[in-house]
């Protein structure tokens, strides 16, 4: 007797696991070929991805980064209306500090957009963009940015823009030629900074369009007289946004005098990649607002 109604046990789970199986089978669900593509598969160029696009009260999940879900490990930034969702405004003296910008440091080529809103910075003391911070420069840094003040000669239409590369500077002065584009009229703005190490020159766009006709010392990265080829950024130790490495308390001896400011304007949409982007690629984040 125990046999049969063992038997009839059995019967019983097979045919209720084939019903949910069959019920299971009737979910609707798109064809393989529907699903949709991302637009950065694993692997892809874009390293590093922050929209500041959370809604919530918690600073570290709005300033996330999307590519590995990269936390930052402070975010005092507020959240404003940015050019796409929501954005961030810098504070003074403070910064975003990210453990890493993920694995961007092992970028030979590099292309780095962002949209941005800002006056002119006054005070004698100009703001700074980011840093890569490294233990390789006596400044602590491999690659940062700063936006110079007024009497560096920065005007709401053409901005004194400086670029430090592995210890080469760029600068956008009144000598080289500022910065055009209306940058600091406190409206958004695009920027994308482009090193392709093919040719070891710089590019620089401004609301999806290229600069052209700079001097070579805005463009040409060189080893001595020799193109300089392919980065190398070593010994990284965190990625500071909106500041500089002081502004995230990062010590190991950079420079922390008074007049290094945090940027004080708005961000929003800040990516990273890994390789020199073409001028229709670059135009297309500027079109969509990305």
């Amino acid at each position: 007797m125990n046999y049969k109604n063992n038997i009839a046990k059995y019967a019983l789970c097979i045919l209720t696991a084939g019903a949910l199986l069959t019920a299971c089978q009737k979910m609707d669900r798109p064809p393989l070929g529907d699903y949709p593509k991302d637009a950065n598969p694993p692997g892809g160029p874009l390293k590093f991805y922050t929209a500041f696009d959370g809604t919530g009260t918690d600073p570290l999940m709005n300033g996330v980064d999307s590519i590995r879900a990269n936390f930052p490990a402070t975010n005092p930034f507020t959240s404003i209306s940015g050019v796409n969702g929501a954005g961030a405004q810098g504070v003074d003296q403070k910064a975003i500090l990210y453990p890493s910008a993920n694995d961007w440091a092992k970028s030979t080529s590099f292309t780095i957009a962002f949209w941005e809103r800002n006056s002119v910075p006054g005070g004698g003391s100009p703001q700074f963009l980011f840093s890569l911070a490294s233990k390789d420069y006596w400044h602590q840094s491999a690659l940062f940015c700063l936006v110079d003040h007024d009497g560096a000669g920065s005007t709401a239409t053409d901005a004194v823009v400086k670029i430090a590369i592995e210890d080469h500077w760029f600068e956008f002065t009144p000598a080289n030629g500022r910065m055009p584009g209306n940058l600091l009229n406190n409206e958004w703005h695009h920027m994308a900074f482009v090193y392709d190490e093919t040719t070891s020159k710089m590019s620089y766009y401004i609301d999806g369009a290229e600069l052209t006709g700079l001097p070579s010392n805005l463009t040409d990265l060189k080893n001595g007289s020799a193109p300089f080829g392919p980065l190398n950024f070593a010994n990284t130790y965190g990625f500071v946004l909106g500041g500089w490495n002081k502004h995230a308390s990062l010590g190991n001896g950079a420079p922390t005098d008074a007049w290094i400011q945090s940027w004080q304007g708005g961000l929003d949409q800040f990516r990273l990649y890994n390789k020199a982007l073409s001028s229709s690629e670059i135009s297309a984040l500027y079109n969509s607002k990305l």
